[in-house]
C-alpha cells in the first residue's frame, strides 16, 4: 500500500501558516486564527469540486502522475477511475488526510461494493463499526487508527460518525444543517426541494421557497459576517474575493440559484447533499464516480496507485523530481494565498511539470487570479485554456465557486 506515514507537525501550524495575513491584534488577524482553529477538524465529509467537470479537464492518460490536495479523499478515489498511474495526495488537514486513507482501505479491505457504499454513501449503519474492526482496522497506519479511534469536541469516537450520517457532520455538515434550521425558522422545509420531478420543478421551489429567504433582513446580515461563511471552508480572505463589488446574500443567491435550477436533481449529487444531507435512497440517483457500482473493481484495483501526505502542496511539489508531474489539482487553495505563496506555489509547479502538463483550479470570482500577481516569466511558460475553462465551469453541478481554470504548460 502505497501510503506515507503523515508528517509530524500539527495540522494547526500547518494550516495556520496557510492563512494567517494579518496582524493577530487586527480584526482581520483575529478571524484568521478563528477560521484556522475551526479547520483544523473534519470540515469535508464530501468535497464541493465536481469531479466529473475536473477529469474532462484533466483529459488522464495512464501514464500520468495526478498530484492533487486530498480533501474528503472523494475526488482523489474519483480519478483513479481514469487509472493514471499514480496520484499524490496532500492536505495540511489530519482529518482530511485520515478519512482519504480509510476510503483507500476500505476500498481494499472491505468485501465488496454493497459494504464499501453502506459504509462512505449512506455511512449511517452500526454494521459499518463492526466492518471497520473485522475487515479495514488492522490494514490502517497507526496514525490514522489512531484518529478514527480518538474521540472528538462531544468525546465520542470519531469513528462513529459512520453509524450517525457523516454527512451531517464536519464543519460542513454541520453549517448545512444550521441553513436548514434557519429556513424551518421561516416556515421553509428545504428537504421538500427532493421531491421535484422535473427542473420547472425546481425553478418554481426555488423562486417560491428560497428566493424570498435572502430579502430576510436577519439573513442578509448574517450573510455579511464574515464569520458566518467559516461552515463553507471560505476563510476571511476568500470571502472578499468571493463577495467582490456585491453583497455576500446576492452571490449566495446566485450560486443557490445555479445549483437549485441548472441541473436535475437526479443528476446532481451535490444539490441532494445540500437539501437532503445524503444521497439519494439505495443509490438510486447521481453519485460521485468512486460510489458507482460498476466503477468498483477498477477503484479497487488502482488503490494502490495513491499516495497520501499530510504537508503543504507547495512543499511537496518543490521536492518531486523535474518534469515528474503530468497534471496538478489546487481546488479553491489559492483564493487563501498571498502573491508570495502564489509565486511559490507556481516556481514548484513549474519545475516539478512535465511537458504538456496542466494545472486546474478554481476561483470564488470568476476571473483567473495569476496575471499581476505570479511573475511574468512564469506565466509565460503556461497557456490558459479560457474557452475550455468557462465551458467546464458552466457544467460544475456544485455550483459554488464563481471561475473554474486551467492552464497548460507551453
Amino acid at each position: 500500500m502505497a501510503f506515507e506515514t503523515a508528517l509530524e507537525q500539527p495540522s494547526g501550524a500547518l494550516i495556520g501558516t496557510a492563512v494567517h495575513r494579518s496582524n493577530f491584534l487586527s480584526v482581520d488577524g483575529f478571524l484568521e486564527r478563528l477560521f484556522s482553529l475551526a479547520f483544523r477538524g473534519l470540515v469535508y465529509p464530501q468535497i464541493w469540486e465536481d469531479p466529473a467537470v475536473d477529469l474532462s479537464a484533466m483529459e488522464v492518460e495512464p501514464h500520468h502522475h495526478i498530484v492533487t490536495i486530498a480533501s474528503g479523499g472523494c475526488n482523489v478515489l474519483s480519478y483513479l477511475t481514469a487509472s493514471p498511474a499514480k496520484i499524490t495526495a496532500v492536505d495540511l488537514n489530519r482529518a482530511h488526510v485520515a478519512l482519504t486513507k480509510l476510503k483507500l482501505v476500505g476500498l481494499q479491505k472491505l468485501p465488496g461494493w454493497e459494504e464499501f457504499y453502506r459504509f462512505f454513501g449512506e455511512a449511517d449503519e452500526r454494521q459499518n463499526i463492526r466492518d471497520y474492526k473485522f475487515f479495514m482496522r488492522s490494514a490502517l497506519d497507526d496514525e490514522t487508527r489512531k484518529y478514527w479511534e480518538g474521540r472528538g469536541l462531544t468525546g465520542t469516537k470519531r469513528l462513529k460518525q459512520f453509524q450517525k450520517n457523516i454527512y451531517k457532520h464536519g464543519l460542513l455538515g454541520r453549517f448545512i444543517g444550521v441553513g436548514h434550521r434557519l429556513a424551518k425558522f421561516y416556515g421553509r422545509n428545504l428537504n421538500e426541494f427532493l421531491e421535484c420531478r422535473s427542473v420547472q420543478e425546481q425553478r418554481k421551489y426555488f423562486d417560491t421557497e428560497i428566493a424570498p429567504l435572502f430579502q430576510k433582513r436577519f439573513v442578509k446580515w448574517l450573510t455579511n459576517q464574515k464569520v458566518s461563511l467559516y461552515g463553507l471552508g471560505i476563510p476571511p480572505a476568500q470571502y472578499e474575493a468571493l463577495a467582490g463589488s456585491s453583497s455576500m446574500a446576492d452571490v449566495l443567491y446566485q450560486r443557490l440559484e445555479k445549483l437549485t435550477c441548472d441541473f436535475s436533481i437526479r443528476d446532481n449529487y451535490f444539490a441532494w447533499q445540500a437539501f437532503g444531507r445524503s444521497y439519494a435512497p439505495g443509490a438510486s440517483g447521481s453519485l460521485p464516480p468512486y460510489l458507482i457500482a460498476k466503477n468498483f473493481a477498477r477503484l479497487r484495483q488502482n488503490a494502490d496507485r495513491v499516495n497520501v501526505q499530510q504537508i503543504n502542496m507547495t512543499v511537496a511539489l518543490a521536492a518531486m523530481e523535474p518534469a515528474s508531474v503530468d497534471r496538478v489539482v489546487l481546488l479553491d487553495a489559492q483564493d487563501w494565498m498571498t502573491d508570495a505563496q502564489l509565486n511559490e506555489l507556481w516556481s514548484a509547479i513549474t519545475k516539478a511539470a512535465a511537458p504538456g502538463a496542466r494545472v486546474i483550479f478554481r476561483t470564488a470570482g470568476e476571473p483567473t487570479i495569476l496575471p499581476g500577481r505570479v511573475d511574468d516569466a512564469i506565466m509565460k511558460r503556461w497557456t490558459y485554456l479560457q474557452e475550455r475553462s468557462s465551458e467546464l465551469g458552466v457544467r460544475d453541478r456544485s455550483s459554488i465557486y464563481g471561475g473554474f481554470h486551467i492552464y497548460e504548460l507551453a
